[in-house]
């Protein structure tokens, strides 16, 4: 048997209920119609539409089966909780690095990490020139995404002048970070995803 859990205040037997009876009625099937299509009695069907019983697999196969629906469409609303990061315009944690003296500030906008992935969004701000560039090199996939100002941004031997609006999307292994800073001051969004074995590390 399928045992009872517990999400947005529910039990599993009570979203199980819901959503047969959602989709019965959304395809105008009567309950005896469905306890035929089922070979359950019609006791049975008004037993699960009311959280009144736990329902085994075969039974929630059979039902998915005749109400023409994945069996999945039969938790829906089951999800736990998930995890959210809500940072204030301001709130970010500085994260100093090469250049962070010279008016180059990394600003981490929260990180999440999920069973399999993680994900880093920074909010960069370069308000002087410099001599010195960063160049970056990291496991995942980065995504930057231009808000102000004029940058020459480089990615292995490639070059890529950013105006506001332009987006970036790369792999983090290459040697990447701004070239050429033409317009001040800069500021871009940047976001990099791990994968499932690079988020373990």
């Amino acid at each position: 048997m399928v045992d009872s859990v517990y999400a947005g205040g529910m039990s599993l037997e009570e979203v199980i209920a819901i959503r047969v009876r959602e989709h019965r009625l959304a395809k105008r099937i009567s309950v005896a119609a469905l306890a035929q299509r089922t070979g359950m009695s019609k006791a049975m069907i008004s037993k699960i539409e009311n959280a009144q019983t736990s329902c085994s697999l075969s039974t929630l196969a059979k039902l998915a089966d005749a109400l023409s629906v994945p069996v999945t469409a039969l938790f829906r609303g089951v999800d736990a909780e998930r995890e959210a990061v809500f940072v204030p315009a301001g709130h970010g944690a500085q994260i100093v690095r090469r250049g962070s003296n010279v008016g180059h500030l990394y600003e981490q906008l929260g990180s999440l990490r999920g069973e399999h992935k993680r994900i880093e969004p920074l909010l960069v701000t370069l308000t002087e020139a410099s001599e010195v560039f960063p160049l970056f090199q990291h496991a995942g996939t980065e995504f930057l995404y231009m808000l102000e100002g004029v940058m020459v941004y480089g990615h292995g031997d490639s070059r890529y002048e950013m105006h506001p609006g332009d987006a970036l999307q790369f792999d983090g292994e290459g040697p990447h970070g701004p070239v050429e800073l033409r317009e001040l001051p800069i500021r871009f969004l940047t976001v990099t995803a791990y994968g499932t074995m690079e988020a373990a590390h």
